[in-house]
Formats: C-alpha cells, sequence, structure tokens
C-alpha cells in the first residue's frame, strides 16, 4: 500500500474535531467543513484511455470546495494497460491517495494465454479486493470517514465499497454511471450472474445511487419494485472549464474538411461499418475524396478490424487511426477539427457517452450516428449544433453527409449551447449536497 507522493495527511484528520479546510491556491479563504469521504475508484491517474479517471479527478479537485474533504482509495499503476502521468499534478496536494497492490489477471497471472477463473471474478482486478478491504478500514477510522462513495464500471470497486460498509456501518453511494447489468450483459452467465448478486446488494444497501442517464434510472426503477426515485441522482458526466482554458480552436475550414472522432469505437455499441459503407458510396461516385476529405480515428481500439474494413471497402485513404494522445493535447486536436464525430448505438440508448460533453464545450458541428430515441440524442437535441442520423442506417447516413459537409464547409452548420449543468464544478457542489443529505438522515 502506498500514498501518491504529492499527497499529505489531510488538515486535521486526525482529530474530530477539525472544522476548516483550506481552498485551493486560487482562493485563501477556508471553508468549513462538512464531512470527510473515502472515494473507492479504479480509474485514476495515472490511468490512461478511460474517461471515468476524469469524474474521480474532478470530484476530487472541487468537493472540499464545497466542504467535503475526499481520501481515494485506488489500485497500484501497475495493474493499467495504460498509463500517462499529465494529469497526476492535477490531484489535490492535500488529497491522501491510497494505491493499494493489485494486478491484471489477464496481463499479470496468465499462462500461454489462460489464467485461472477466480482469478478474474468479479472481473480481472479481483486481486485488489484483499488488500483494499483493510486499508480502506484504516482509512475509514485514520481520516474519521462519513461516507464511502465507489465508482462503477469496475465490478470490484463496487465490492469493495460493499464490505468496507457492512465491516464500517458508514453509509454507502454507488455511482453505477451505467447500468451495470443488462439482460445480456456481462455476457458471461457465470459472470453475469456475479455482477446481479453485487448489483442487488448495493440496492439493499446503498444510500444513494447515482446515474449519468436519465434512462438509465428508469432501468433501475423498473428492475428494483422497492427502490425510491428520491434514492436516485442524475449526476452527468462533463467539462471542466479549466481544461479548456488556453485552447487555440480553428475557425477557418480547410480545403480538406477534418472530421475527428476521439476515443474507443466499440464494435458493437458504435459500431462505424455503416458509415464506412456509406463513405465508400460516396467516393465511388465522386462526392467525396481524400484531397477534399479526411477522417481521423483517434485511440478507436480495434484499429486491425476496422483498418481491414477500410481497406476492403476502398477508403482507407479517407480514414486515419491515429494513436492515443495525453488528455489536454487531445482537447487541442479536437479544437483543430473541422467537425467532431459522435457514435452510439441503439442497445446503449440508455447512456451518453462523456465525450458528447466535451464535443458541445468545443463549439463544433456534431456529426451523431445514434438513434433518435436515445438519451444521448435527447442531449443534442436540447443543445443543439448537431446533425442525428441512425448508427445502423446506411443509406440515411449516406443521404445526410454530403449536406453535412456542404453546411461544415458553408460554416452554415448550426453550433452547440453550452450549459453550467455539465461543468465538473457544478457537479461536485451536486454531489456534496447529496452525501451532506446522506449524512444528516
Amino acid at each position: 500500500m502506498t500514498v501518491h507522493p504529492h499527497s499529505s495527511p489531510q488538515e486535521g484528520a486526525e482529530s474530530p474535531n477539525a472544522t476548516l479546510y483550506s481552498r485551493p491556491a486560487y482562493d485563501s479563504s477556508p471553508v468549513t467543513i462538512r464531512g470527510r469521504v473515502l472515494i473507492v475508484a479504479y480509474h485514476f491517474p495515472p490511468q490512461a484511455g478511460s474517461s471515468g479517471l476524469l469524474r474521480s479527478l474532478k470530484f476530487c479537485r472541487y468537493l472540499p470546495e464545497f466542504g467535503w474533504v475526499p481520501t481515494v482509495l485506488t489500485i497500484d499503476p501497475r495493474a493499467y494497460e495504460r498509463t500517462d502521468n499529465s494529469q497526476m499534478a492535477e490531484i489535490p496536494a492535500d488529497v491522501s491517495v491510497i494505491r493499494v497492490f493489485g494486478l491484471d489477471s489477464q496481463r499479470h497471472l496468465s499462462l500461454g494465454g489462460r489464467y485461472l477463473r477466480c482469478a478474474a471474478l468479479p472481473d480481472r482486478w479481483a486481486t485488489w479486493l484483499a488488500g483494499a478491504i483493510p486499508a480502506g478500514l484504516h482509512s475509514i477510522r485514520k481520516h474519521n470517514i462519513d461516507v464511502i462513495f465507489t465508482t462503477y464500471p469496475i465490478a470490484t470497486a463496487v465490492l469493495i465499497g460493499y464490505l468496507l460498509h457492512v465491516l464500517s456501518g458508514k453509509p454507502w453511494i454507488i455511482d453505477f454511471r451505467d447500468s451495470m447489468t443488462e439482460e445480456d450483459y456481462p455476457q458471461d452467465p457465470l459472470t453475469r450472474r456475479i455482477y446481479q448478486w453485487i448489483e442487488r446488494k448495493a440496492i439493499q444497501h446503498g444510500s444513494r445511487f447515482i446515474f449519468t442517464a436519465p434512462a438509465a434510472i428508469r432501468m433501475y426503477l423498473e428492475r428494483y419494485p422497492n427502490l425510491s426515485r428520491d434514492r436516485c441522482l442524475f449526476l452527468p458526466n462533463g467539462y471542466d472549464e479549466s481544461d479548456f482554458e488556453g485552447l487555440a480552436p480553428r475557425h477557418t475550414v480547410q480545403a480538406r474538411l477534418r472530421l475527428l472522432h476521439s476515443g474507443l469505437i466499440y464494435p458493437w455499441e458504435r459500431d462505424p461499418r455503416p458509415f464506412f459503407r456509406a463513405l465508400a458510396r460516396l467516393k465511388a461516385e465522386g462526392q467525396i475524396s481524400s484531397d477534399t476529405l479526411t477522417i481521423d480515428l483517434r485511440a478507436s481500439g480495434a484499429e486491425t478490424e476496422f483498418q481491414k474494413e477500410t481497406k476492403e471497402l476502398g477508403i482507407q485513404d479517407l480514414v486515419q487511426f491515429l494513436p492515443a494522445l495525453p488528455y489536454r493535447c487531445s482537447l487541442q486536436d479536437a479544437a483543430e477539427a473541422d467537425c467532431l464525430l459522435l457514435l452510439q448505438a441503439s442497445c446503449c440508448d440508455h447512456q451518453i457517452p462523456a465525450k458528447a460533453y466535451e464535443y458541445l464545450r468545443l463549439n463544433k458541428a456534431i456529426l451523431a450516428l445514434t438513434t433518435h430515441t436515445g438519451d444521448t440524442a435527447a442531449l443534442l437535441n436540447e443543445a443543439g449544433g448537431a446533425t442525428i442520423v441512425d448508427i445502423a442506417d446506411e443509406n440515411a447516413i449516406y443521404s445526410a453527409l454530403p449536406s453535412f459537409f456542404r453546411s461544415v464547409r458553408d460554416r452554415t452548420h448550426p453550433l452547440p449551447r453550452t450549459s453550467n449543468a455539465y461543468s465538473r464544478h457544478s457537479q461536485a457542489n451536486r454531489l456534496a449536497e447529496c452525501m451532506s443529505g446522506v449524512i444528516a438522515s
């Protein structure tokens, strides 16, 4: 178990009578402490490749402004497939970060590509559990923790939160974000049963449940009839205004229009193949060419599969597969694009990609290949600035692309409106109020 080198013990952490907490350097006025929270999160710097780390990181940054002192319980960085130190400096110096030993069973415990199944239940990071429980209990006592907060999608993190709650008696808030289980997710039946058991324990024992999409709340209210609506909080993903300071957006459209998708593209949940086929048809007709259009897929994952597809369709000169960038650099990359691509299939109608909020803040024209009935479309319809086309309808995409590209070139495509409700600062305030309500009740 290690403590982050930039961290120091909380001011007054040993004393339950401490009442003041120093604000960040830009505001020296003290804040009355309302409570202390243990945040159990797998995704935390220096982990890279997941938007989930921004959620936990920004909570840590802004919760102290609203009187809540966070301590983070996370996993040792060796468990991450990819790391990036560029956001380590954003961890507040007076937030203790406890990094507990844990391995990725798939990478660290396999022999000839095979490993014991028990080492990967509920997920590949199950080894984190053994060290996290004693470390968490010690932290709860040391820092006089009032609330345990766990964030999904790593099931082991939820299980750690449950056990810490049972052993300490502290109230527990679960940040589900998206649904933990579906009718066919996880696909493996045994894993799905274990997830369902953890989910039931969470609903039975949790004080509040946080979701990032309204449809996910409706799903859980239907799934658990005894769950009351007032225990569910809609707290969407968002953006941090400070991350956009100093970006240099490009406002003039270049001769070669650039459409960018930033982040993972899942072969099923964000299937780009109908889009690829529509591009191939337009290229064959001479409506688009590599002289006038480039589509950049940044850090998409599954590149081998997608590159094979684009080559077979003859659009490998149109579609470029680019490597991942540090977060700040990826925002600058998006700011320099002419327009932005968003993908979300019907099976994810109750989810909203985290990047959607960053896209809105970048104030660029958005091509949203998604359904018209899901929460992603609802967000974009409210904010404006997006051309929405069914992701599975090749003909509709084929018909919509020429007018979309033309309106971007002519600068007649509407641009999105942003809302302070999507700022990380505002969301930390709402979480602080939620936690204060929990300890008051």
